[in-house]
Parts: C-alpha cells; structure tokens; sequence
C-alpha cells in the first residue's frame, strides 16, 4: 500500500511526526511525505527533531499570500504530482488549507482520504475562520475518520458522513509524551534549552502566550496586547510570548508590547523549545488549538483567547477555560489563577481527555485494517456546554 502524507504548517508536522514514525515500521505500507513549504525554517525544525525527510516540497510559500492564491497553488502543484505518485491513499491532518485542498484534490482523482483529527467542530463557520469549513469539506471526502474524542466521533455521526470512524485519540499527546520525556531525561538537553530564556527570574512565574488566530487580527490582537500590558504591572510576572511571523501578529504585538521590561517577545520556537517552555509555565494563554490539547498533559492551565472552540472536552473536563478577547475577561482570569493557588491546583491536576500516547498506532493499524482498540477517555463529556457568558454553544 502506499500512502501519500502531505502537510504544509509546523502544527500540521507535530501532529504527523508520529503517525509517519509508524508507517515507516510497517513493511506492508511504501511511505512517501509531500510538504507544501509554508514557514519553510519552522517546518524544518519539526522535521529534523522527529528525524523526518521528505519525499516532495511543493515550495509553495509566497509573501502576504491569500487563502484562494494558496488554494490554488496547491491544486495546481498537487495534480500532477498525485499523477506522477499514484498513490493507493492520501493521508492529511486538521483543518488547514493545504489539508482542505490537498483532500479535495484527491478526491478528484478518485484516491481514497483519510483525514486525523477529524470531527472537530464548533458550529459556525466564522470561528474559527477559515479552519471550520476547511475541516469540514476534508470530512466529508475522507473514507476514513480518525477522531480524536468520542464527542467528535458524535459530530461526524449526526453529518451522516460515509466515512468509516475511529477513535484515536489526538496525535499531538504522542508527540508531546515523547518529546516531554526526552527533556525530563536528558539533563544536558534540558540544560541546552533552558540557556535560550536567560531573561526568566527564579522569583516569577511565567505566563506563556501564543497567539496567531485570524478571527482575532485587528481588535482582538489590540485587546490581547492591552490585557498583556496591564498584566506586566504585576512584580511576580514574566510573560513569554513568541510572536508568529505573521505581519498581522507582528505589528500590533511589538507596537504595544516591546517596551515593557518584563514581556519577552521572542521569535517562534523549535518544538523541544516550545514544549520547554510549556513545563516551566505557571499559566498558558493561547489562541491555538493544539495548545489547548498538550498543556493538560503537562498539568498546566490554560486560558483559550476565543469564544468558541471546537475542543469542548477541555473545557468540560476543566482544564481549559474560555476568556475571549475582552480586556477584562483575560486579565481577570490571569490574575485569580496567580492569585488563588487552589484554583490554580484544581485545574492543573485534572485528567487530559485528548489521548493517551498511542493515537498513531491506533491509525496505522486502522489503515491496514487491523482489529483498533479505540481510545476512551474518562470522564465521558454531556452533550453540549454554555460558554460563561456568551450565547454560542459549543457542540459536540
């Protein structure tokens, strides 16, 4: 069998490294990996911490680039290439425009789809915008569905969908359990890392802040970098935020915030480097998706810059709360989780429920139609959750 990986961000790579890693064991599957060169320097760090090489690179990164200019490229590069490969499957991840066109384009060759991370869902198309419509088209072309929940298995159900579902729970807990334990290990590695943050005092704890989502460029990074300012008043505080190359991230963030002695705006990080800093947090506040799944596994907080998301379990497990993008709301939550270590304890020692460490072995044996013990996380979610103070739902 040969399967065709493709991915293009560095999230995308993260959640695949592993699942790649085990195809690679399998004598019965020719493993071939196409990227599609987005944020080429970030995505090879992912590539060479998981020792990864690629089979095709589509180089198809251009300066302030549109999602139809993207789409279009992708189409335009990807036909030939799957007429030149013929491969027996194609293999995509999340909601990304090059998993959306990617699926779509082999579709239109008549190459079964798989799709992990499927089912993932908030119900409205403009949040997050363009990821809900992106992972929905990739559904609904996929013949198999490895979701990460049990409630996103539900999701794909109630779409009446005709691919086959499987619960795998989420990729990124695999890599995240492997690269964690190697740190937690290797003393001269962790030592290694740790050198890149000097600027981090032993009397402080770090607040770690990641933010990149489009629905938020404009007001929302503005009211992000308020709350960010009025929290650096406080003399127990380091805030780390590596800023994503986007100019519409860059521009607001270093405009408001670069002058602040104790917010640290640093280039994005490798992986390991990432994953460093996650365990050094005391609190994370983040837009991203994959944060809201790793962090819980590392007990740390999280406070998700959004109104809606499409990982409910978090929040009804207790892990993840919801803050939006009013000053006030984040900067309330910031300061009663620094403040009342109770709350602070209560969240961090709740149970992840995005995976168990073995979501990759889960999907190999699925494609070679193997007997799949799925994942169950515990405790089982209800079938919907009112965000606090908001009218959206988050659907399940």
């Amino acid at each position: 069998m040969k399967i065709l990986s493709i991915f293009g961000t560095r999230p995308e790579a993260i959640k695949m490294a592993p699942v790649v890693k085990n195809l690679a064991l399998e004598t019965e599957i020719e493993s071939l990996v196409c990227t599609t060169g987005q944020h080429r320097s970030m995505l090879r760090q992912v590539l060479d911490i998981f020792e990864l090489e690629t089979d095709f690179d589509l180089d198809l990164m251009a300066p302030n680039q549109t999602l139809n200019g993207l789409s279009s490229r992708i189409f335009a590069a990807l036909d030939p290439l799957l007429e030149q490969v013929k491969p027996d499957r194609v293999l995509v991840h999340g909601d990304t425009t090059t998993a959306m066109a990617s699926a779509v384009a082999a579709f239109h060759r008549g190459i079964p789809v798989a799709h992990v991370e499927a089912g993932l869902r908030t119900g409205n198309l403009k949040q997050p915008w363009p990821e809900e419509m992106n992972r929905r088209m990739v559904d609904i072309v996929s013949d198999l569905l490895f979701a990460p929940t049990e409630g996103s298995k539900q999701n794909l159900c109630k779409e009446n969908l005709a691919g086959k579902i499987y619960v795998t729970g989420n990729t990124v807990i695999d890599a995240l359990m492997a690269s964690s334990s190697r740190i937690s290990l290797d003393e001269e590695l962790r030592s290694k890392l740790d050198a890149q943050f000097p600027f981090l005092q032993s009397g402080r704890k770090m607040l770690l802040v990641t933010g990149h989502r489009r629905e938020n460029f404009g007001p929302g990074f503005q009211n992000i970098c308020t709350a960010l300012a009025e929290l650096s008043a406080r003399a127990d505080i380091d805030i780390v935020y590596p800023v994503h190359l986007n100019p519409n991230v860059q521009q607001p963030v270093s405009a408001a915030l670069s002058h602040l002695p104790n917010v640290h705006l640093i280039a994005p990080l490798d992986y390991l480097s990432f994953v460093r800093l996650m365990q050094r947090a005391h609190v994370i506040l983040t837009d991203s998706g994959g944060v809201q799944e790793e962090a819980p596994s590392l007990g740390k907080p999280v406070l998700v810059m959004r109104d809606v998301t499409e990982r409910p379990e978090a929040v009804l497990a207790g892990t993840v709360e919801l803050v939006g993008t009013e000053v006030e709301r984040i900067v309330a939550a910031v300061h009663k989780l620094y403040d009342d270590d109770l709350a602070w304890r209560a969240i961090s020692q709740r149970h992840n429920p995005y995976g168990d460490g073995y979501a990759s072995q889960r999907i190999v044996a699925a494609l070679l139609n193997r007997t799949v013990a799925e994942f169950a996380a515990e405790p089982e979610a209800p079938p919907q959750v009112a965000i606090d103070g908001q009218e959206d739902f988050v659907l399940i």
